[in-house]
């Protein structure tokens, strides 16, 4: 790609793109080329700061708009999702890397995410109690805060910034700063532009790119009321320990390592296919993927061989091709990060049945593709099998008992999902009560709920008190006031003016 052909992107703000006064531009490539399509600003500190006072204060104004008309604008945003679908999917494809149908889905969940924020008049319904106490009647409003920040991950451009935080953050009277991954930028800001056109006033959300260092002043700025995080468990537990401490609200969803325990009962073909999706979809790279198999060891040959059968049947290619099932990771050092966990994996004794690391697409062969990869015999001692990934490399250990796997499982320090593959109804209740796991699948590959419950991960993969999305999504963006009156009419008020208080109420 020619170097004029290169977009030089600008950061979000105030209702308008800004030319970055940095000297820092980073590269955003095409994964399924290797192609460098954009120039990413890292922001300037003054920038950022920018950014939240313009949200600080576009929210007079819309803190006091009645939730009944803001709510209008996401309607408007749920309209242009839809029009502008095939544009937003390629985008999304061709910035991030995962294929056609997975793109799409991406932007689903983002229209999704809108359509749960569209209830928030019914959510931010408060209580009330008439004669509280003798005379006293008492009422409770959910309020907005204020500003937020949101720093996202890239492996779900549209999802995690435009369905799980937006939405539900402006529609409960809030504005928002989102901190857009570097890698995959362009989404976030192709979405900010259809809110404006949705109508959304100026300011109330805005996006910015720029490095660590200046996503720190998120974390100790003032008039930054509440942190919405995703992304590594190392990070997210320096946010949470940060921003907590400055007396922010914090919810920090982290890594996984989501675990399916495969009893022996469970039919070999259906599961193999589930395990394909849930490992291999999104490249792996999705904190709901499930990268470990926990298979009672009379079945384990004959699923082994299901999902080796499955695996080499995957069509490799790039992103944006629709007959692609499995499209590249997101760049050249990714690539390198999970090509030394397999090799890894091999050097701690794991048996490899299946090795993608010499894919190559014709056509494409500077993208950065990794074919599906099987590590078998993996043991707890080995990291591979412990540790997140993050790429389509599927770990296979071998148990005995129902209890023993579940063992194995909760003794592992992430607790995202976890699955159970089974035809019993005992073990799936038993694994239900009894697992770590936040978000549990019953012969469910990928159990992440929809919008109206939360995103409930647990242990080293969650930090915070209340998750994204459900009810506790919209208890993250609003506070409670509770207000108690008493009237008097004329008689009982001289009464009350020469009475003497007995401290009761």
């Amino acid at each position: 790609m020619a170097t004029n052909d290169v977009k030089r992107l600008r950061p979000f703000i105030n209702g308008e793109f800004i030319e970055s006064k940095t000297e820092v531009y980073n590269d955003a490539f095409d994964p399924s080329t290797g192609e460098v399509i954009a120039k990413v600003p890292c922001c300037t500190a003054a920038e950022v700061e920018q950014a939240i006072a313009s949200a600080k204060e576009a929210y007079k104004g819309w803190s006091a708009t009645p939730v009944i008309k803001r709510v209008q604008v996401l309607y408007k945003m749920r309209d242009l999702i839809e029009q502008n679908i095939d544009e937003l999917t390629e985008l999304l494809a061709r910035e991030n890397g995962k294929a056609w149908a997975e793109a799409k889905g991406d932007v689903l969940k983002a229209k999704e995410g809108t359509e749960q924020a569209i209830a928030a008049p019914s959510l931010m319904m408060g209580e009330s109690l008439m004669d509280a106490s003798s005379g006293f009647d008492t009422v409770l409003y959910n309020e907005p805060l204020g500003v937020f920040a949101g720093i996202v991950p890239y492996n779900f451009p549209a999802m995690i910034p435009m369905g799980w935080m937006a939405p539900m953050c402006i529609a409960c009277g809030n504005t928002i700063v989102i901190k857009a991954a570097t890698f995959v930028p362009q989404s976030a800001l192709r979405f900010a532009e259809l809110y404006k056109e949705a109508g959304l006033p100026d300011g109330v959300l805005n996006i910015v790119t720029c490095s660590r260092n200046e996503a720190e002043i998120f974390l100790n700025h003032p008039d930054v009321k509440g942190v919405s995080f995703v992304g590594s468990t190392s990070v997210g537990k320096h946010i949470y320990k940060t921003a907590a401490g400055n007396g922010k609200r914090v919810q920090a969803l982290c890594e996984a390592k989501n675990h399916a325990l495969v009893l022996e009962d469970a039919p070999i073909e259906r599961t193999a296919a589930g395990i394909i999706n849930s490992a291999f979809g999104c490249g792996g790279q999705r904190c709901m993927a499930l990268p470990a198999i926990v298979v009672q060891e009379s079945i384990a040959d004959a699923l082994v061989a299901k999902i080796k059968e499955l695996a080499q049947k995957l069509v490799v290619g790039p992103a944006y091709d629709k007959a692609s099932q499995l499209g590249p990771v997101i760049n050249a050092n990714h690539q390198k990060s999970v090509n030394d966990w397999i090799q890894k994996g091999i050097d701690e004794g794991a048996k490899v049945v299946l090795d993608g690391r010499q894919t190559v697409v014709e056509g494409y062969e500077n993208g950065f593709y990794i074919g599906p990869t099987i590590l078998d015999e993996v043991t707890p001692e080995m990291s591979v099998g412990q540790k997140e990934i993050f790429g389509p490399v599927l770990c296979v250990k071998r148990v005995k008992t129902f209890e023993e796997g579940l063992k194995l499982m909760n003794d592992n320090e992430f607790a995202n999902g976890s699955v159970i593959y089974t035809q019993n109804g005992y073990y799936s209740r038993e694994f239900a009560r009894h697992t770590d796991g936040g978000m549990v699948g019953i012969n469910v590959g990928i159990p992440v709920p929809v919008g109206m419950f939360p995103f409930s991960g647990h242990k080293n993969s969650f930090f915070g008190d209340l998750h994204c999305l459900g009810k506790d999504g919209y208890r993250f963006y609003t506070e409670t006031k509770v207000v108690t009156t008493r009237w008097f009419d004329e008689e009982e008020a001289k009464k009350e003016e020469t009475s003497t208080w007995d401290g009761t109420i």
